[in-house]
């Protein structure tokens, strides 16, 4: 699962099965959730279950999988049941069943085979030719908004982004503030930890994360969460250079235009105007496209912009760097760990330094980050040697870290208490599979985790078959 399939997930696992129920009455909404959130093997048991309309045995289910995959199995029913696509029957004497929940099925069936008046994937509008956009009119629109968006995390919004008529509204504003992307105090803005990975990361999950922002936001703003997640998932589902009529949104969803808008998800020329016009930036939102490792290159690819993605940084041992970029937005990200020197049309040059790097540091970014930033964007000649990065810089920048650090905290939930080493080696060992295992000691059966749904609800299943089996 890519890292914006995650963070949307979190967000949908949390919210309470009255709400699933309205959700799925959506086809847009059922359609973009198999596409999106579920892997390949819920995706497969989901079809085969589709047309079924009587519960399914586990045993008939489990003929479907290899021996060797239960533990994949076990994961996908566990997600599906999360996501309140499966519900579990039990009947007095007769073993455990699934079956696909309504209105899931019916909705996913409808969007498959097409048919009703739902006006669920949007409705088209015949646009009058002076309002007419082209795709490339809408790419350079969300271009701009979204590297303003990201220049005003990184400080860059002064030296030339602001040129290019990218205006952000306090709404924006207020946004990056409250989801803790970045640190406003008085007119100084500074990027933060997670500012600083949000950049990294790429252009969908970036999206995604707004929008997750955006939804805990809107319930406190009295939104209904249900109308505002529907029509995001519906604009995943439209095409881009079409323009989509506004009569059968909601009033929710017509505020939405307004700040989506301000996101570069949402073109509109103006406010009053009776249509609107998703951007590569909506469109893109439930696509099964690969991710795209770092924000610039995968902005580029996202737009399908024809510039070649290569890497543009040179660093030397002695620490100096060389950036062939005239990007306002790379050169204010390299301005964060970097003391630039001399700029040219088309290359900067500087050096990393101590103080540097201990300032980043102090905003919240990790060593890490900045060697990751600086492997991604390893000009092709520094890709030709062995180490890409020199091993003297990867050391030093650790060691300027580790200055002012002696101890790493992470939130998690302690399991202990396991009456047998086998009762604890099966969570453990699947707390490890699906990458929230921190800490462990099979001494002291003893495991610490970031996440504990899904273990939790391993053991609530190892627990019911041990029972089944007695």
């Amino acid at each position: 699962m890519s890292a914006s399939s995650i963070r949307s997930f979190e967000y949908l696992e949390s919210l309470p099965g009255t709400v699933f129920n309205r959700l799925y009455k959506q086809p847009s909404t059922a359609l973009a959730i198999f596409r999106r959130m579920l892997p390949h093997l819920a995706k497969s048991l989901v079809m085969a279950m589709l047309y079924i309309t009587r519960p399914l045995p586990i045993s008939d289910l489990e003929t479907w999988v290899r021996p060797g995959s239960r533990r994949e199995q076990d994961t996908a029913v566990d997600l599906l049941e999360r996501l309140q696509i499966l519900k579990r029957t039990a009947e007095p004497g007769k073993p455990r069943s699934y079956i696909l929940t309504n209105p899931f099925a019916a909705s996913l069936r409808q969007a498959l085979t097409g048919g009703g008046n739902h006006k669920s994937f949007g409705v088209p509008s015949n646009a009058s030719p002076e309002e007419n956009v082209t795709p490339a009119q809408l790419d350079d629109f969300a271009r701009r908004q979204w590297e303003g968006v990201l220049g005003y995390m990184v400080g860059s919004t002064g030296i030339g982004l602001r040129d290019e008529g990218v205006n952000l509204s306090p709404s924006v504003k207020h946004l990056l503030q409250y989801g803790g992307l970045v640190d406003v105090r008085g007119r100084s803005v500074d990027i933060t930890q997670d500012g600083f990975a949000f950049v990294l990361q790429e252009v969908n999950a970036q999206v995604w994360t707004i929008l997750v922002l955006y939804l805990e936001n809107a319930e406190q703003l009295g939104m209904d969460r249900v109308d505002v997640l529907s029509f995001l998932f519906m604009l995943g589902s439209l095409e881009l250079g079409q323009a989509y009529s506004k009569a059968n949104l909601t009033e929710t969803q017509l505020q939405m235009l307004l700040d989506l808008r301000d996101f570069g998800i949402i073109y509109q020329d103006n406010p009053d105007s009776d249509n609107y016009y998703p951007t590569r930036l909506a469109t893109t939102l439930t696509s099964d496209a690969g991710a795209l490792r770092s924000a610039t290159a995968g902005f580029d690819t996202a737009l399908g912009s024809s510039t070649n993605d290569k890497g543009f940084v040179v660093i030397e041992t002695n620490y100096r760097i060389y950036a062939y970029t005239s990007s306002p937005l790379q050169i204010a990200i390299l301005s964060l760990f970097a003391r630039l020197s001399t700029r040219y049309p088309n290359m900067v040059s500087g050096k990393m330094t101590r103080e540097s790097v201990r300032r980043a540091i102090s905003m919240g970014i990790t060593g890490d980050q900045i060697i990751d930033f600086l492997y991604t964007h390893a000009h092709a000649q520094m890709r030709k040697n062995t180490n890409v990065l020199p091993p003297t810089v990867v050391d030093q920048i650790r060691l300027w870290q580790i200055e002012g650090e002696r101890m790493k905290s992470t939130v998690g939930f302690l399991f202990k208490d396991f009456l047998s080493a086998a009762e604890y080696e099966g969570p453990c060992t699947y707390a490890r599979d699906i990458g929230v295992l921190v800490w462990k000691n099979d001494a002291k059966r003893m495991f610490f985790v970031t996440r504990h749904e899904q273990v939790a609800a391993y053991l609530k299943s190892q627990k019911e078959k041990r029972r089944e089996g007695g």
